[in-house]
């Protein structure tokens, strides 16, 4: 069923209301504390200028890291309130220490229309990952309605993504999380053929159920990265120093054997003695892997192949990178991808990343402007594109 979004809330509705946001501020820091990419943040705020606009009093909740459900400093969000002050320099933006606290609630009483207070990191109250039921009414104390935009913490039931929204009303998804279900959804259930899925990344254990999703729907899924070599092993191919799943070999046989021809792995691989050894990089076929050299990305002419059915494809879906995108020259698979991405867009192609370092890569490469779509989130992308419920989304209000 369709969730009602801020799309579909009034200036009336709004208006000297306060709409408690979930966000995903999860962002990287280095080890000073700075922000080393601000794309969740920049992300959210198509959200916030249509709340502050419509009257609004914006109270943003968000996790960062992992502090093991108490404060901890180097976990703080107030770099986050900092940044978000500088990308929304007409509003006034603030920040509270805390969260759950009389403080914080003060805060929110406090706020006059089109005001924006971010509120102390999540993840410090012990009752957020257990979605404890009286931390999550007390959530509930600090806004009028809610809007769930943090697609990235949308497959974990916490507090603060769905146990909240069982307290306000509305409970909406905010442009972000409307635009991620929307292009997602749109892959899996009309999508434009040719549809080219691209798995890549280290492990298939983490893909199997993405893998058995997509293989009815798609009409070529792309394997590369590590993951490959496990396929490899299930040849019976030689696969040196490469990483590998012991415990997914025979389950790796089985989806060749299901899969027909629409698996697609690579034909060649880019191989050196260990990421150290760059300058003596070589390609080989995929059956000439040495005993003493390891797969670090695909070879030229798997670049060359994929690129070539992706630019022939209506829908490309890309999840994982090809190699160790990284560290130079094992960036050159994960690149082509991009490439051939960019170029299917302009053609008038749906492209869509599916987060994780799949987005961290066309950023990095920046390429993320020239794709339908980069998502936000990597695991929840992964759980909805395996058909999971997202606990976020399925505690938002029916339209």
């Amino acid at each position: 069923m369709a969730k009602l979004t801020v799309r579909d809330l009034t200036a009336e509705q709004l208006r000297g209301r306060r709409a408690l946001v979930r966000v995903d501020f999860n962002v990287p820091l280095d080890e000073h504390g700075h922000i080393t990419d601000d794309t969740r943040i920049r992300a959210a705020i198509p959200t916030l200028e249509l709340l502050v606009e419509r009257g609004a009093r914006v109270v943003l909740l968000s996790h960062l890291g992992r502090p093991k459900g108490k404060p901890d400093a180097k976990y703080s969000l107030e770099p986050v309130a900092r940044r978000l002050k500088e990308l929304m320099p007409r509003r006034d933006v603030s920040f509270v220490e805390s969260t759950d606290t009389d403080e914080a609630q003060k805060a929110t009483m406090a706020l006059t229309d089109g005001q924006v207070v971010l509120l102390e990191n999540t993840r410090f109250l012990g009752g957020e990952e257990s979605n404890d039921p009286r931390l999550a009414r007390g959530l509930a104390q600090l806004g009028d309605l809610y809007v769930n935009d943090a697609f990235g913490a949308a497959h974990r039931a916490h507090a603060s993504t769905e146990g909240v929204a069982h307290h306000l009303s509305p409970a909406v998804a905010g442009l972000l999380m409307d635009r991620e279900l929307a292009y997602l959804h749109g892959a899996l259930e009309q999508p434009g053929h040719p549809f080219v899925a691209i798995l890549g990344g280290s492990k298939i254990s983490g893909k199997i159920d993405v893998i058995d999703a997509l293989l009815p729907k798609v009409d070529a899924l792309l394997v590369g990265g590590a993951m490959a070599c496990t396929f490899y092993k299930a040849m019976g191919l030689e696969i040196g120093k490469s990483l590998v799943e012991p415990d997914r070999v025979e389950m790796a046989k089985e989806l060749l054997e299901q899969a027909g021809t629409r698996l697609i792995l690579p034909h060649d691989a880019t191989v050196a003695a260990d990421l150290k050894s760059g300058a003596s990089a070589r390609a080989v076929p995929r059956d000439g892997i040495p005993a003493d050299m390891a797969m670090l990305d695909i070879g030229p002419r798997t670049a060359e192949s994929y690129a070539r059915a992706i630019l022939s494809a209506r829908t490309v879906l890309w999840n994982g990178p090809m190699g160790v995108f990284e560290t130079p020259p094992f960036d050159k698979g994960t690149r082509a991808i991009a490439d051939a991405m960019a170029s299917a867009t302009g053609r008038g192609a749906t492209t869509i990343v599916g987060g994780g370092d799949s987005a961290a890569a066309v950023e990095q490469f920046g390429l993320a402007p020239k794709m339908s779509h980069v998502s936000t989130g990597g695991g929840a992308s992964l759980e909805f594109l395996e058909g999971k419920a997202l606990p976020g989304v399925d505690a938002l209000t029916e339209r």
